[in-house]
C-alpha cells in the first residue's frame, strides 16, 4: 500500500504500522501489537519512532477498567505523503483550465470519459463473473493494484461492502465532488447492482475510508 519508494527505505516494522493504521483508521497500542503480529513493546517503540517523525499522532484513550489509559495511535495528515497519489495538483489544474477555456461543464465530461476507460479496461477481468459479489471480490483486487487499498468484506445475512482505506483521487474529488457520484456510477454498472457509497472514519487528520455497500 505504501509507495515502494518508501518501503525500501524505512524499516518493515514502520511499513506494517503504517499500513495498519491507514487500514483501520487508528487503533490502541495493545489492538495494533495483535494485528502486526509484533510484541506490544516493539509496536509502542515503532509507534513513538513515527511520533518523533511527525507521521503517527498519539492519544490516550481513558479505560472502562483500573489501569492507565489505553495509548492510541494515528496516521497524522504528512503521512498521507507516503501512500500514491494521483498527480493531484498537475490534475486538478488541468481540470481548472479545461473549466476555463471550454466552461462549467468541461471537467465533468473529461472524468466522466475517465470513469469509462477505467469500466472498459477493468469490466475485462470481470464479464465472465456471474455473481455480484465475486465481481466485487475481483474489483477490490483490481483497484487496490491503483492505490485504492481495497478489500470486500461479506456481511452475514446482508449484501457485503467493498472497503477502500485510501482514495488516490481524493484531491480531485475534494475540488469535484461530482466525480464521487460518477465513480459509484461506474461501479453500480460493473458489479451489475445497486451500490450505496459511504464514508467511514479515516483517523483524526486523516481522509474518510469509504465503502461501497451492495445492495
Amino acid at each position: 500500500m505504501l509507495l515502494p519508494v518508501f518501503k525500501d527505505l524505512i524499516k518493515p516494522q514502520w511499513s506494517s504500522v503504517l499500513e495498519e493504521l491507514k487500514r483501520s483508521g487508528g487503533l490502541p497500542a495493545s489492538d495494533l501489537a495483535r494485528e502486526t503480529g509484533v510484541s506490544y513493546m516493539a509496536t509502542k517503540t515503532h509507534c513513538e519512532e513515527l511520533t518523533e517523525l511527525g507521521y503517527v499522532i498519539r492519544t490516550r484513550l481513558p479505560r472502562t477498567e483500573v489501569g492507565r489509559p489505553e495509548i492510541f495511535y494515528s496516521l497524522s495528515s504528512k503521512a498521507q505523503e507516503l501512500f500514491p497519489q494521483a498527480g493531484a495538483e498537475f490534475t486538478t489544474g488541468m481540470l481548472d483550465d479545461v473549466k476555463r477555456m471550454f466552461g462549467e461543464s468541461a471537467p465533468e465530461k473529461l472524468l466522466f470519459q475517465y470513469f469509462q476507460k477505467k469500466k472498459e479496461a477493468w469490466n475485462k477481468d470481470l464479464t465472465k463473473i456471474e455473481s455480484s459479489e465475486e465481481r466485487a471480490v475481483k474489483l477490490a483486487k483490481l483497484r487496490s493494484k491503483d492505490g485504492y487499498a481495497s478489500t470486500y468484506e461479506s456481511t452475514a445475512g446482508g449484501a457485503g461492502k467493498i472497503i477502500e482505506c485510501h482514495n488516490p483521487l481524493q484531491i480531485i474529488f475534494d475540488q469535484y465532488p461530482r466525480a464521487a457520484t460518477l465513480e459509484q456510477r461506474m461501479i453500480e454498472e460493473l458489479l451489475g447492482t445497486r451500490v450505496k457509497r459511504m464514508e467511514l472514519e479515516g483517523g483524526r487528520e486523516s481522509p474518510p475510508r469509504i465503502a461501497f455497500e451492495l445492495s
